[in-house]
């Protein structure tokens, strides 16, 4: 285990969420509270959902709402906007709910922002969406100002005006709230959050593509924070996402996540070219199982927990070291099925990566192989005491 490892990785869940659209909305989004509910109650750290307007899959259209729900039923997991669509919204409006929402969670806010993932929401709105990171860029450094400033903020942009703005309260964390850039493929996210000194989050982490630019977006990021004089990044707050589910043998995991892997797979690899690329690379036929196209794309793992630990160490060295691995929850497991997952993480991966076994296993170890000498004291202080018994015994008489 590496120095990196060692100073404790932190997991969570990055929750679209993603259901098939034919299924119970209400039920659906009660199921994503529950499981909230249940990584809380297993020691998970994080837990990001997401925000989208359209495709019919991923339906809470505003995390903030959920994450106040969710509020009420947990106690100590951190609960983030996986992300704020910044170009969605008026920067005032944003930074006012992010603020009230640190009140309601008493600190346990992250606010993961992003350009907006869906081409088809900035559509409905008539958006460009080439031009969303640029006022992305427009509408975080608005926001950080509205934290941070004092007296009244003025700005001017070609989407969004700000006249002697200020908020009303201050949030509950100070300065603000950990903010999470989100860095996916183009080097837009690296550069802002460098720019402005905060962690990134790596939602492509595990695919091909996103994988290649991780080196990359962390010399960017380093490059900008250094420009900027924020110093150099710590690698413990950068945050890497990928799929995995855990079962007791691969070929369980495999039939567990055949419940509906063949409806999750449909939206999973929705992108044409990105699933093009995946036949051309392995071979696989058109007509391959979709569990197949899985393997082959390196989203992620579908194992043992052993398979899962294997997986997280080679993305720690394929990025250079993370702080915090995020699991892409997938509607592709039944409901009780997924929390046993999710729990035998808990139990078997988490630890070996957050050091917190270690020991229990040296003792153990150390138990077990002196356990022929524990045997003979023990025979020897059972003798002892039977000796003594018979002599208090004798003199009593």
């Amino acid at each position: 285990m590496n120095e990196q490892q060692r100073r404790r990785m932190r997991f969570g869940v990055f929750i679209g969420p993603e259901h098939k659209p034919t299924n119970n909305p209400t039920w659906d989004l009660e199921r994503d509270l529950q499981l909230v509910e249940h990584l809380d109650n297993l020691g998970f750290e994080e837990a990001f959902i997401g925000e989208h307007h359209s495709s019919g899959w991923e339906i809470v259209s505003s995390p903030e709402i959920f994450i106040a729900a969710a509020a009420q039923r947990t106690k100590s997991i951190k609960l983030g906007t996986g992300v704020i669509s910044l170009p969605y919204h008026h920067p005032l409006m944003v930074a006012e709910r992010i603020a009230l929402l640190d009140h309601l969670t008493r600190g346990r806010l992250i606010m993961g922002v992003g350009p907006g993932a869906l081409p088809s929401d900035a559509a409905m709105m008539g958006l460009d969406y080439s031009t969303l990171r640029e006022r992305m860029e427009e509408s975080l450094e608005a926001i950080i100002a509205l934290f941070t400033e004092e007296g009244t903020i003025d700005r001017k942009t070609d989407w969004f005006e700000l006249r002697s703005a200020q908020l009303q309260m201050l949030p509950y964390t100070r300065p603000h709230p950990e903010i999470a850039v989100t860095a996916v493929i183009s080097p837009a996210g690296a550069t802002l959050a460098g720019r402005y000194g905060l962690p990134m989050l790596a939602l492509a982490a595990a695919s091909s593509a996103g994988s290649k630019v991780l080196a990359d977006h962390w010399r960017i990021y380093s490059e900008q924070r250094e420009l900027a004089g924020h110093g150099p990044g710590d690698r413990q707050d950068w945050r890497l996402v990928s799929v995995i589910h855990v079962a007791e043998t691969r070929e369980e995991a495999e039939r567990q996540v055949s419940y509906a892997m063949e409806d999750a797979g449909r939206y999973l690899f929705r992108d044409a070219s990105f699933l093009k690329n995946i036949y051309d690379t392995s071979g696989l036929p058109d007509d391959a199982p979709m569990i197949e196209v899985f393997r082959a794309s390196n989203l992620g793992v579908v194992g043992t927990p052993q398979d899962a630990i294997d997986h997280i160490e080679r993305m720690q060295e394929m990025s250079g070291g993370y702080g915090t691995h995020l699991i892409r929850v997938l509607d592709w497991a039944s409901p009780q099925d997924t929390k046993n997952s999710y729990e035998l993480f808990a139990r078997e991966v988490a630890p070996y990566f957050q050091d917190s076994s270690r020991r229990r296993v040296e003792n153990w170890d150390s138990f077990h192989q002196s356990e022929g000498d524990f045997q003979v004291a023990l025979k020897a202080a059972n003798v002892r005491a039977k000796q003594r018994y018979e002599t208090t015994r004798a003199a009593q008489s």
